[in-house]
């Protein structure tokens, strides 16, 4: 593992009599020269600044040992937690997101102590203990800090809670602060907020202050006093209906109205576009306020990402027959060095898919992901595999929920650049220029100007790559881009001129690293990629893990014999469906995932199914919708041959019964017909010898006279054999008589 410091890193100290203890790397200034740890299991104290220089000497010495895996990474989807723990969550983030992000002042005693006492403030409105809310956020803080600087860190640890948490009920004793005057009859000692207020807040803040008037918070509360917390109404002298309102004891206070919208239902973009519209919110109060080169401190401190469809169209790996159209490229760019660090190539997108492809990529060791396709680089020919402070990206594949997950678990910001705004994605689509650029020349199937117009070559016969064999080719492009690329237009500042850095990717990447770190973060690789990777439903079933048609199998599958508990209908309907992440490009394996949101399970595919075997999931799709085209096709044919099998046993049987029906003789009784079967066997096995026997050189009858001969004589024969096969009772009377006599003497 490399000895760089990157922030969010785990660190362990072992001291002399071989106690340890492990902080996490929270801040490292731009300089590489200070960074601020803290301890990751303690219940006290705060962040305490170190040298990196020292964090990197102890780590050379052994005294330090960098962890590769973080006992706090959790893997959680909005859909695994309960609405409880969502709010407490929420509530905590909502407490200290203003202040964690005020980097490094919060790490300084007296800087800290200052933020602090503004959230109390804030969030003490109306409350007389103030002590536990400057509890609440030195323990949300601490949480914060010690489990990966992400908003799930905050998620409550319900194994070793007890009745923490659950909200108090309203009881008769008024909370909060006492009201000033509450002896006064006409003032009153004021209620306590319930449920069915809350639900009144909540329709209030729909209809009077969510909408295009812009009206004031006051004007909202007053509006929801007069609709809902009057008893009566009368119409004055000129004949207006006025409202009675219930004495003031028995409603709301404007401070516990403005107290439950700040704290419990506050969406502040929900707001602004419910009041000024969504328009004006894009132009006014989006997020990003500048071009992408704005905040870009050093390495990690934005990555930009966008998508392009290339123009060569692909063949699939099953069959060079079958074109399966033109690939899509994700490609992100750190925006300090121009640094490609990710890059996604297939037939996903371009979506949120697509772009989750190329964001783990970004996280992945790139030495395994370059072998992957058979090109070996060393480490620095291409050292990105980390996750950035922000991503910006389009509106499109970032702007959906899946993204949300990048939030609470990975503590990734995402901009959205807004419309008409492609010059902030500007990096990324002059490298999609270049990569065309570069495979016009060479790449056979790559479409012309010329496609589609009247007489004009049609390119996707011209086809010859595919999906790895293009992908291999773009990494090769990556890689001279990295590494060679000569920025001409890279504005450097003055301390690069004065380092005499060369406007190359990787010598930027490296200069930035060494002088403008802190923005970079370290994560487990397995822990992005399944924050990242696409989610579904496998089923367990006897044959094995049924997941897109194909079939695995995984050591606990074995361990609790799910597919003989299938097979005898011993599982549920819920126990057979699995939630699994899974790799687009990798058939191979998929992947169940814990409850705790921590671990997960390995699912590997079946022998039986080798044919999948390093196929991605495109070619496979592909392959089930050939089969399925070429069974529909000749679903009519087999129709047809069955419907003339059938004609053929009922032309059969049919001609069967006329031909028994001329023979048969009206005379004999069923029990004379029965009586007869045992002889009648006998008789027709012999006939069946005669004609079943084997004659070799048997020669061909060709005299037309000897044929009409043998046709006679066989009907004659047949006759005789007609007449025989008639039983004759005087015989079978003299026969029973004969066995009669055997048995007495």
């Amino acid at each position: 593992m490399s000895n760089d410091l990157f922030v969010n890193d785990l660190i362990e100290w072992i001291d002399e009599s071989g106690n340890s203890f492990i902080e996490r790397v929270l801040w490292i200034d731009e300089g590489y020269i200070i960074a601020f740890v803290f301890n990751i299991n303690t219940k006290t104290g705060f962040p305490e600044p170190k040298k990196v220089s020292e964090i990197i000497e102890a780590i050379s010495d052994g005294r330090v040992l960098k962890l590769k895996s973080d006992p706090w990474a959790r893997i959680v989807t909005e859909e695994d937690l309960s609405e409880k723990e969502k709010e407490l969550r929420d509530r905590a983030w909502q407490i200290i997101s203003f202040i964690v992000i005020q980097e490094p002042s919060i790490y300084y005693r007296d800087y800290r102590g200052a933020l602090v006492q503004q959230t109390i403030e804030k969030y003490n409105a109306g409350r007389s203990k103030g002590k536990l809310v400057e509890i609440s956020v030195y323990k949300y803080l601490r949480r914060f800090w010690q489990r990966g600087k992400n908003k799930n860190a905050l998620l409550p640890d319900y194994v070793n809670s007890g009745g923490k948490g659950k909200p108090k009920a309203s009881g008769e004793k008024k909370r909060g602060r006492p009201r000033k005057y509450a002896h006064d009859q006409e003032i009153g000692v004021g209620i306590n907020v319930n449920e069915e207020d809350k639900k009144i807040f909540r329709f209030a803040i729909a209809k009077f202050y969510n909408n295009s008037k812009e009206n004031f918070l006051t004007t909202a509360y007053d509006l929801m006093i007069k609709k809902y917390y009057s008893e009566d109404f009368y119409y004055d002298e000129n004949g207006v209906k006025k409202s009675i309102l219930i004495p003031p004891d028995k409603r709301p206070t404007f401070t516990q109205f403005k107290y439950w919208y700040e704290v419990e239902q506050i969406d502040i973009r929900k707001t602004i576009i419910s009041r000024k519209g969504s328009t004006k919110y894009a132009l006014e109060h989006r997020a990003i306020t500048g071009t992408s080169q704005m905040e870009t401190i050093g390495p990690g401190s934005r990555y930009q990402i966008d998508a392009t469809i290339a123009d060569v169209y692909l063949i699939s790996m099953y069959n060079g027959n079958w074109i399966i159209g033109r690939p899509v490229i994700y490609v992100v760019i750190d925006v300090f060095s121009r640094m490609i660090t990710g890059v996604y190539v297939g037939l996903e997108g371009p979506s949120w898919a697509g772009a989750m492809m190329a964001l783990a990529n970004s996280a992945t060791d790139k030495i395994k992901f370059c072998r992957e396709y058979g090109i070996e680089i060393s480490e620095d020919e291409w050292p990105c595999r980390h996750i950035p402070d922000a991503i910006l990206g389009d509106r499109g594949e970032l702007a959906g929920m899946k993204v949300e997950t990048l939030i609470p678990n990975l503590n990734v910001r995402i901009e959205n650049a807004a419309p008409y705004r492609a010059d902030w994605k500007g990096l990324v689509e002059r490298q999609f220029r270049t990569i065309h650029g570069y495979v016009k020349p060479f790449v056979p199937g790559y479409i012309d100007t010329d496609f589609r117009q009247r007489g004009g070559h049609d390119y996707r016969l011209d086809g010859r790559l595919n999906i790895d064999e293009f992908t291999k080719i773009v990494i090769f492009l990556i890689l001279q881009h990295n590494n060679h690329d000569y920025l001409t237009k890279y504005a450097r500042d003055e301390m690069m001129i004065t380092d005499d850095v060369n406007p190359i990717p990787r010598e930027l990447w490296q200069w930035g690293i060494a002088n403008r770190s802190g923005k970079l973060r370290t994560c487990e690789e397995d822990i992005v990629k399944l924050n990242l990777m696409p989610t579904g439903k496998a089923t367990i079933t006897a044959r094995g893990i049924k997941f897109k048609g194909m079939y695995y199998t995984c050591e606990k599958a074995r361990k609790e014999f799910w597919f003989e508990k299938s097979r005898s209908s011993l599982l549920s309907k819920s126990e057979k469906s699995l939630d699994i992440s899974y790799d687009i490009r990798q058939s191979k394996f998929i992947y169940l995932r814990s409850p705790n949101g921590r671990d997960f399970e390995k699912c590997f595919l079946l022998e039986s199914e080798q044919r999948y075997l390093d196929k991605n999931l495109y070619d496979i799709e592909y392959l089930f919708a050939y089969e399925e085209l070429q069974r529909q096709k000749n679903q009519g044919k087999r129709l047809q041959e069955k419907v003339d099998l059938i004609a053929n046993i009922e032309s059969i049987v049919s001609k069967a019964k006329e031909d028994t029906e001329a023979v048969l003789d009206d005379n004999t009784s069923n029990r004379q017909k029965v009586a007869g079967i045992r002889d009648n066997r006998a008789l027709e096995k012999d006939k069946r010898r005669k004609n079943e026997g084997f004659e070799l050189a048997k020669e061909e009858i060709t005299n037309s006279t000897e044929a009409t001969n043998n046709k006679v004589n066989t009907q004659s024969e047949d006759s005789e054999s007609s007449k025989l096969l008639k039983p004759d009772h005087m015989d079978l009377l003299r026969r029973k008589r004969q066995e009669r006599k055997r048995g007495e003497d």
